[in-house]
């Protein structure tokens, strides 16, 4: 009854709803704050007529408002008593079981009575501990849900346990539900049980154990492989650096060799020139004085100079030498651009080394690679040629290294490099979708009685009615088939089809497929060049080279194709929602761009349709 009194809405404002501030009582009774009604009544000045707000009596003049002091105390008091609760107890909050008996806001309960069901706090649970007939109640530990303790059949507390059921009873059950059965009290059965949990609980704690010494483990894998990898920065960029230096010596010795044999030539020529112009002018000269003798009229004077003037002159000796205008370094070219492609090798085969786990151990091939790259630096580095010899001894090093020395290790280390470089292989649909792309169909390529629409993305098959495609050699006359624009090489691509109908087919060809043959041999599947996903009917069946093998797997509208050029697959999956179904693989070696292609349904208009994934 107490708690009724003094339940917080009965010291509350009708105005402000909040606790009486300065509280005062008008004539009828009731009671506000001083500030709530005076505004009130400020509003009804003009009419000067003055009214309660909750009973509507009215007053005339303004009633004079004074303080309530007894009102005042009692709300005082009622903060500190019910508000203000005691240092011992506290509100329920959220995970808490409340008292049931509190009013207003609960206090959080201590005890819950099995026998009452009801939870109590600090202060209600008191006559439980008192009171000699409630002592005799059952307490536990404040808890929710009581009336899941109590059985719904007796209405009774839950204080046995059936091991044959497997299940809380109560003591009547075991006069009827549970009659002859394996029963034992509840106490008893937890007793049991506890043990097993401590067996269950040291066993999780040793896993937890084992999974903290694993991550632990790995922390610290990780931390060393950043610190390996950046000690290998600070190597390679020190070796790069060499490398760089090194390469641009030798750029600079070729280039000053090349000027040097090109001054030197060009000097003895210059020379020669000289002399053979002086010896040409020396000629000249004599020539014209022969001419004059031969047409002078005076006999003696020709006499007398015939025998000087028609003696020959004596030849100068020059050095033979023939000029070549075409200064070649054949095997010094040959020798850096073969250097040049090593480098490139090299370089992929060391990205090789950073797989996608990064905690490998180095393999042969990795090893091998690093002493061919060592061999190559060093073989830089040792010859400072300052010679022709020496610098043709230079390019027989070079080619020597790059050569027949590293080739078995450099194949070696270019197989591991292009493996290590392939991410895993997709397994989610998500995964698929991260190399989609985009497809067109190639209306060059498409049967005269292939519809193609939705921007080329969409074929359907129109019995008799030809299409006004202009001729082309890349069109199929045969087969009911069309190509993609895109040539897919060199890397993952992934694309999926929607069809219906009771025929389809799915597939890649390359470019060099035939699309004249009025047989077979030009369809999808049929030939080397082709690999194809067939569904016929009830049946579906993968082709290749006119081999057929039959797909035992349910019908999907929805089929999903995976290229893996450099891995030599070709997969098809059956999707559905995000589930994906690998029907076949194609595990071989592709040569040339393939080009996605579609066969639809020749027995009805049912389309078939390249997704947009994008």
């Amino acid at each position: 009854m107490a708690s009724n009194v003094w339940s917080e809405d009965k010291f509350s404002c009708p105005v402000c709803l909040d606790l009486l501030k300065n509280p005062v009582s008008i004539p009828c009774g009731h009671s506000y704050c001083m500030g709530c009604i005076k505004n009130y009544w400020d509003q009804a000045v003009q009419t000067g007529v003055y009214s309660c707000p909750q009973c509507r009596e009215t007053f005339t003049p303004r009633p004079v408002l004074r303080r309530n002091t007894m009102l005042a105390e009692l709300v005082e008091h009622f903060k500190t008593t019910q508000l203000n609760p005691p240092p011992a107890q506290s509100y329920a909050g959220p995970g808490d079981v409340p008292c049931d008996l509190c009013t207003g806001r609960k206090f959080k309960a201590v005890n819950s009575c099995l026998t009452c069901l009801v939870s109590y706090c600090e202060t209600h649970v008191k006559p439980h501990l008192e009171v000699a007939a409630l002592k005799r109640h059952k307490l536990i530990e404040a808890t929710g849900n009581l009336e899941q303790k109590i059985c719904a059949e007796h209405q009774k507390v839950l204080e046995g346990f059936c091991r044959t059921d497997q299940t809380c009873i109560c003591w009547s059950c075991t006069d009827k539900e549970h009659k002859n059965h394996d029963t034992v009290s509840a106490e008893k059965e937890r007793t049991l049980r506890q043990a097993k949990l401590g067996d269950a609980q040291k066993e999780l704690e040793l896993r937890i154990q084992e999974r903290l010494k694993e991550l632990e483990e790995l922390k610290q894998a990780v931390e060393s492989l950043k610190r390996s990898s950046q000690r290998e920065i600070q190597e390679s960029e020190k070796i790069f650096t060499q490398l760089i230096r090194s390469i641009e010596k030798i750029r600079s010795e070729v280039m000053e060799l090349i000027g040097a044999q090109e001054k030197a030539t060009v000097n003895q020529a210059e020379g020669i020139m000289k002399k053979l112009e002086q010896e040409i002018a020396e000629l000249r000269r004599r020539n014209t004085e022969l001419k004059q003798l031969s047409e002078t009229k005076d006999h003696i004077h020709f006499l007398q100079n015939f025998q000087s003037l028609c003696a020959p002159p004596e030849a100068a000796v020059l050095p033979s030498i023939k000029v070549n205008s075409d200064i070649s370094f054949g095997a010094v070219r040959k020798a850096v651009s073969q250097l040049k492609d090593y480098i490139e090798d090299f370089c992929k085969g060391k990205l090789a080394k950073i797989t996608t786990t990064g905690l490998t151990v180095q393999d042969g091939a990795d090893i091998a690679a690093h002493q061919v790259k060592e061999e190559a630096v060093h073989s830089l580095q040792a010859s400072e040629p300052g010679t022709r010899a020496g610098f043709l001894k230079l390019n027989e090093t070079a080619v020597y290294t790059l050569g027949s020395r590293s080739s078995g290790r450099r194949l070696k280390v270019n197989e591991v490099a292009v493996h290590s470089l392939q991410a895993p292989e997709p397994r989610s649909r998500a995964d698929f979708l991260k190399y989609s792309c985009r497809l067109t169909l190639d209306p060059n390529t498409a049967h005269r009685e292939l519809y193609l629409s939705e921007g080329n993305r969409k074929v359907t098959w129109r019995k008799g009615e030809s299409q006004p495609y202009p001729d082309h050699p890349e069109r199929f006359d045969y087969w009911w088939q069309v190509l993609c624009r895109e040539g897919l090489s060199g890397t993952r691509c992934y694309w999926e089809i929607e069809w219906s109908g009771e025929r389809a087919s799915i597939g890649v060809t390359y470019k060099g497929i035939n699309r004249k043959r009025n047989d077979h041999l030009s369809g999808l599947g049929y030939n080397e060049k082709s690999w194809s996903l067939v569904y016929f009917g009830s049946n579906c069946s993968v082709w290749h080279n006119y081999i057929k093998t039959a797909i035992i797997e349910p019908h999907f509208p929805r089929i999903g194709v995976y290229l893996d050029f450099n891995g030599g697959a070709l997969s098809f999956y059956g999707v559905s929602d995000d589930t994906m179904t690998l029907l076949h693989r194609f595990q071989t070696t592709f040569t040339e761009p393939l080009y996605p292609g579609f066969g639809p349904n020749w027995w009805s208009e049912c389309p078939v349709t390249i997704c947009q994934l994008k």
